[in-house]
Parts: structure tokens; C-alpha cells; sequence
């Protein structure tokens, strides 16, 4: 018999587990979708479109999200100091998942 992850008893090796881990919690989709809606974007900027966040946890979820290859970070050597963010290849081929899930919740009228 093949284990697939479907079936998989261990939820520590199961993809999709994984993947929950890289994407989940209270702001890395937000900053996903906000990188995705507006391109390569700077740290000010994204932080201005996430209200509410604070620089500790901007800065933590950007690097867990450039870790794992979902976003990359680019310094201009300029003075001032300027760094964008943006998606990644890796990331954009979520987009398409994440509107799928989007789309089953409000097909369901899933709610909190």
C-alpha cells in the first residue's frame, strides 16, 4: 500500500501540514496578498497597508517568509537605505490555491 499525505497518520510529515505552518497565522496571508496585489513594495509601505501590525512582527513574518522561498527581499545600495519585498515564483503558484480555498469558503458561507 502507498501512504499518501492524505493518509498519513504523522501530521508532522504531512505536506500540507507544512504548508499551513508556512502560510498560517495572523498575518502572513495578509502580507502574501498585499505583496501580491501590489508588486515589489517597500517595508513602509507594506506596513502602511497592514493596520494594526507592529514592526516586530512585520519584520519576523518577512523573514519566515523569505526563508521558506515565498518572498524575497531586495536592498538598492542608495542612501537613504531602500529595500523592496515581493513574491516569488513559489508564491505566485499559491495565489491560484489561495483563491480556490477563497472561493469553497464563500461557496459554504464558512464563518468564524
Amino acid at each position: 500500500m502507498i501512504e499518501t499525505h492524505y493518509s498519513c497518520p504523522c501530521m508532522e510529515q504531512c505536506p500540507l501540514n507544512r504548508a499551513m505552518q508556512l502560510i498560517g497565522g495572523k498575518w502572513k496571508m495578509q502580507i502574501i496578498c498585499s505583496l501580491n496585489n501590489g508588486g515589489s513594495i517597500r517595508y513602509n509601505h507594506l506596513k502602511q497597508r497592514l493596520d494594526g501590525i507592529s514592526n516586530t512582527v512585520l519584520a519576523k513574518a518577512l523573514k519566515e517568509l523569505e526563508e521558506c522561498g515565498l518572498v524575497t527581499r531586495h536592498e538598492f545600495m542608495e542612501v537613504p537605505a531602500r529595500v523592496e519585498y515581493r513574491t516569488t515564483k513559489a508564491c505566485d503558484d499559491l495565489i491560484p490555491i489561495l483563491d480556490s480555498l477563497s472561493d469553497w469558503c464563500e461557496k459554504y458561507e464558512m464563518k468564524e
